[in-house]
């Protein structure tokens, strides 16, 4: 066995952060500045945006259409004000700090990565991908229902409620029939033979 597979991880990393401190220092400092900063945007957006009042429309006053350019929006603002700037500093930071590491402890991370790589587990986690596509699939059913461009006040509230369970209806029509067929279909052909 090498020493590098000798130590064990807690220990490796415990070693090469107190060998790195003031990196890691600096990318803490940084990760605090970068959550400030979209915070910040946030704010100034929500109070500059002529979609939504400048912060002064009640909840009447949105629709749908609204609420999606709104968080378009805002998603725009963040990646161009924080995100853009966060990864140009994250990343120049990291390439001009690796490129500064000496040598062997390069080949320490790079050996560490193959045996991390070598017995990962392939278990990942769900990463709420349904509750995007629902989402979707909600502004596309208020959509033809015709009322996308409706103020949220001109309908009672168990439409919207109402809305969001028909929505998973449809979902499940145009998914789950199609699933039962073919499962049908691989019971008689496939499955039933063995």
């Amino acid at each position: 066995m090498s020493e590098i597979e000798e130590v064990s991880d807690e220990a490796f990393w415990k070693g090469k952060l107190r060998k790195h401190w003031k990196t890691l220092f600096v990318i803490i400092v940084a990760g605090i500045c970068v959550f400030i900063g979209a915070l910040l945007v946030l704010i100034w957006f929500i109070d500059s945006s002529p979609l939504g009042g400048y912060g002064k429309w009640y909840f009447n006053d949105w629709t749908l259409n609204y609420v999606v350019g709104f968080w378009i929006l805002i998603i725009l603002w963040e990646l161009l004000l924080v995100g853009v700037p966060a990864f140009l500093f994250f990343g120049g930071g990291g390439y001009l700090w690796w490129r500064k590491l000496p040598e062997e402890e390069k080949q320490e991370f790079k050996e560490r990565e193959k045996k991390a790589k070598s017995h990962r587990a392939e278990k990942y986690g769900g990463g709420g991908g349904f509750s995007f596509f629902m989402f979707i699939a909600y502004c596309i059913y208020i959509a033809v229902d015709g009322n996308y461009n409706e103020r949220f006040g001109t309908q009672p509230y168990t439409y919207w409620l109402s809305a969001y369970f028909l929505t998973f209806m449809w979902i499940f029509i145009f998914l789950g029939v199609p699933v039962a067929i073919i499962l049908i279909i691989l019971y008689f052909t496939k499955w039933r033979k063995k």
